[in-house]
Parts: structure tokens; C-alpha cells; sequence
């Protein structure tokens, strides 16, 4: 056998094996006697759920591909209609996720996402530390419309901080990953994740957290997330970037060429062209509307498509960017179908059985004792998940249900968990979508990567559970 041919079975096997586990585990479940007080259908859904969650878990095909195969399921064996199958692409916060999209691709189309890049590099880029915080300011201003944390760390940020370690002899080919890269790459990861938690659009998970909550009737609007987040947001900003220059420390202190080569950069760019002028405007007009809500009596999602069109209109985005944003309609998809089973699951009632059973298990501990267990149990966990939207899916309505039930404030329990659902990604090299693009570019060795990760999940935690939750209470969340 050629070593082309052993590749594709390895390819193959890669694939065929979590999808061989998915129906093994699926089916197991289908057939377990049906527990007391469960409704047969809901049992059936939970088992395609479970099928689902170890088949993305795996990796076994695209979330996608994943998520098309559970709904044929669910319609060939009657688990649902049809009708309820695809009740899930009706939901509001679907098109906000895909609008989202869109209007990141105006971003990364006229250029503006990288004008912003360097213009932050050139004004904080004379010192390694100050270079740091350009990068999280850039990261800052692009999260709010870039709802992949992927296409915004791997598709700008990474590009940058690759361009930047290279430009100081900083490369895993010189063995010299400590001179400036590994400390970028480090700090633009953890900027990723902090403004992941801070917006609904930053994430493709957190819509999902939004839905979860509306179903259990504690709603929270964009606004409402980007307060609660902002200061905690905010502080992690600050001090990261310091605490990973005092503990993974770079080689090279000052760096009066990277804003140099920013500033050459930046001459030949050219001023601002029309489309990004027009970009700046709607993407400033859009995060207004999306504050005041309540103000001007508009919801998140008609904001969203309200830019989109705005965009169309004025010539930034054509019909053929919208069909070719293949992101935008893959997460339709799998988006969709996992708000339809996660509502259908609280529906037939089996988020609460579920939580009863997990209550019972905490003993009527009172609430300030379990729910920082609850939310560590969350946090910590994230080892096993290779990515944050499986985790949201599998463990989010089930957390939520069980502290707000042992008397947890409500809105205290979902934003620790909400936050969480961003930064437990700071664990591994697998944690989400794009931590594999940065750990793979080989500035950072995976002793290094977990030990960081197991101090900033420290960090994290003190910073958004502790001063955070005080920042809740001051703005009577709870």
C-alpha cells in the first residue's frame, strides 16, 4: 500500500470511527428502558442529542454535515414532524448569527479589519507590551460584528502577529519562538476568548445561550450581555497581556520597527476607500441601534439585517458575497438544529427531569455553595469538549436549570455560566475553533500552552466570577 493509500484510510477511518461511536452510543440510549416519568419522545431526542454531541465532539463530519444527518434522523423515525424539525430556522437568533457573518465579510472585503490592525500597532507598537495591547484593542473593536472567533483571530489577528514575529527573527524554524512569537500568540489567543464573552455577536455559541434563557423566560438583550460584560471584559484586557509578559516573559522588550513597518504598512493601503468610510459608518450605526434596543423599539436581529441591507444598498456587499459567506449558511444549519433540539428537549420536559435528578444528587446544598461548584464543574470540564458550541449544547440548559432550582439568582447563574461558555477555551489547544491556528503555528509548545491555560482559567474565573458578579449585583442583575 502507497503511503498516498494509507493516508486515506487513516482520512477515512478519522471520520467513519466517532460517526460509528455516534450510532452505537444513539442507539443504546434509543433502547434503554424508558426511565420513570419521561416522555418516550423526548427519551428518542435525547438519544439523537447524544448521537449529535459525539459525532461533533469527534469531528466526525462538518457541524453542518453533522447536524443535516440528525434532522433526517429525527423525520425518519418520527421523532418529530417535518414542520417541528425545522422549527429551529424560523428562530430569530439564527438570522442574527447569519447577518452577523455578513456583515464581518464587509469588514474583511474592503480592507477595514486590517487598517484597524495596524493603525493600533502603530500607535502602541514601540514597546513588545504596547504591541500587546494593540492587538487586544484591534480584537476589542472587530468582535462585536465578527461573530466567528475563528474567521476574526485566525483570518486578521493571526496573519498580523505571525507577520510581526517574523519581521524580528522570531520563527519555530530558528528555534527562536521566545524572541517575540510565542508571547503574541499567546496574548492574541486570550484576547480572542475575553471578547468572545463580551458581545452576543462575538461568538457563534452565544446566541445559542440566548435562546436557552428565552425558553426558560430570563431574556437578555445585546445591550444587557455587552454591560454585563464590559467591565469584567474590560479588566481582563488590562491585566492579561501584563501577566503573560511576567510569566511567558518575550526576549524583545522594544519594538520601534513594528510600528514602523505598521506605518509603511498603512502608506500603502492608501487613505480610507469609499466602501470602508461606508463600512465605519454602518458598523458604528449598528452598535448604537444594538445598545439602545429597547430605545428605539428594534430587536437585535432587524438591527443585524437592517446593515446587511444597508450594505447591499450601498454597493459594500454584492449578492455573490452573500452566497459565496459559505460560514454564514453552514451555521444555519447546525445552528439551527441545535436550537430546535434544545428547545424541544425543555419542551417535552426533559431539561427538567434531568434537573431534578441532579438536584436531588446536591443534597438541597444552599445556592452560594453550589453554584461556584456548578460553575467550575462547567468550566473545568471544557477538557473533554473540543470546541465551545457542543459543550453550550450538552451542558448549558441542564447547569442553568439546576441553580436557578437550588435558589442561584438567575441572572448570576446565567452569566457565570454565559462567560464561562467563552473563556474555558483558554484550557487547551483544542478548545475552539481557532486555537488549533495559533497552536499550530508552533511558537508555543503544549507543556507551555496547558500550563498557561490552567493559570489564565485562574485568572479568568477571579476577575468575571469574582469582580464580576459584584458588577452584576452594583447594575441589579441580581
Amino acid at each position: 500500500m502507497s503511503h498516498i493509500e494509507k493516508s486515506k484510510v487513516v482520512f477515512i477511518g478519522a471520520k467513519i470511527v466517532p460517526l460509528l461511536a455516534a450510532v452505537f452510543v444513539g442507539l443504546i440510549i434509543w433502547f434503554i428502558p424508558l426511565p420513570n416519568g419521561v416522555n418516550p419522545q423526548a427519551w428518542q431526542l435525547f438519544a439523537v442529542f447524544i448521537g449529535l454531541i459525539i459525532a461533533l465532539i469527534g469531528k466526525a463530519l462538518p457541524m453542518g454535515g453533522v447536524s443535516f444527518l440528525a434532522l433526517t434522523v429525527l423525520i425518519l423515525t418520527h421523532t418529530l414532524s417535518i414542520k417541528e424539525a425545522f422549527n429551529g430556522f424560523a428562530h430569530p437568533i439564527v438570522w442574527l448569527i447569519v447577518a452577523a457573518f455578513l456583515i464581518s465579510r464587509s469588514v474583511i472585503k474592503t480592507g477595514l479589519g486590517m487598517r484597524i490592525a495596524y493603525l493600533f500597532v502603530a500607535l502602541l507598537g514601540k514597546k513588545t507590551l504596547g504591541l500587546s495591547y494593540g492587538i487586544c484593542a484591534t480584537d476589542l473593536l472587530l468582535a462585536p460584528a465578527m461573530p466567528s472567533s475563528t474567521a476574526r483571530g485566525g483570518g486578521i489577528i493571526f496573519p498580523l502577529v505571525r507577520a510581526l514575529a517574523v519581521s524580528f527573527g522570531s520563527t519555530p524554524e530558528r528555534h527562536s519562538q521566545r524572541l517575540i512569537g510565542s508571547f503574541l500568540v499567546l496574548v492574541a489567543y486570550y484576547s480572542n476568548i475575553i471578547t468572545s464573552a463580551m458581545f452576543i455577536t462575538a461568538m457563534a455559541a452565544n446566541p445559542l445561550i440566548i435562546t436557552i434563557l428565552e425558553t426558560h423566560g430570563f431574556p437578555l438583550s445585546w445591550g444587557q450581555w455587552a454591560l454585563a460584560a464590559s467591565l469584567p471584559g474590560l479588566i481582563s484586557l488590562a491585566v492579561v497581556p501584563y501577566i503573560v509578559y511576567k510569566l511567558h516573559p518575550p526576549e524583545i522588550k522594544e519594538t520601534p520597527e513594528a510600528r514602523e513597518t505598521a506605518l509603511q504598512n498603512l502608506e500603502n493601503m492608501g487613505p480610507m476607500s469609499k466602501y470602508e468610510w461606508i463600512t465605519l459608518v454602518i458598523f458604528s450605526f449598528l452598535i448604537v441601534l444594538w445598545i439602545g434596543e429597547s430605545y428605539f423599539g428594534l430587536d437585535s436581529t432587524t438591527v443585524a439585517f437592517i446593515g446587511v441591507s444597508s450594505l447591499l444598498i450601498l454597493g459594500v456587499l454584492t449578492w455573490e458575497d452573500i452566497k459565496k459567506e459559505h460560514e454564514a449558511w453552514d451555521t444555519l444549519i447546525w445552528f439551527s438544529t441545535l436550537v430546535m433540539i434544545a428547545n424541544y428537549l425543555n419542551h417535552f420536559g426533559l431539561i427538567g427531569w434531568m434537573s431534578a435528578h441532579m438536584q436531588d444528587l446536591m443534597g438541597g446544598m444552599a445556592w452560594w455553595t453550589a453554584w461556584p461548584i456548578l460553575i467550575l464543574t462547567y468550566f473545568y470540564s471544557h477538557y473533554l469538549f473540543a470546541s465551545n458550541t457542543p459543550h453550550v449544547t450538552s451542558m448549558f440548559a441542564a447547569f442553568f436549570t439546576v441553580g436557578i432550582a437550588l435558589g442561584t439568582p438567575p441572572y448570576l447563574m446565567a452569566l457565570s455560566l454565559a462567560c464561562s461558555s467563552s473563556l474555558f477555551a483558554c484550557l487547551t489547544h483544542y478548545g475552539t475553533g481557532c486555537a488549533p491556528i495559533f497552536f499550530g503555528s508552533e511558537y508555543v509548545s503544549l507543556k507551555h500552552w496547558w500550563r498557561m491555560g490552567a493559570i489564565m482559567s485562574g485568572v479568568f474565573l477571579a476577575i468575571w466570577l469574582g469582580l464580576g458578579s459584584l458588577w452584576w449585583k452594583l447594575l441589579n442583575f441580581w
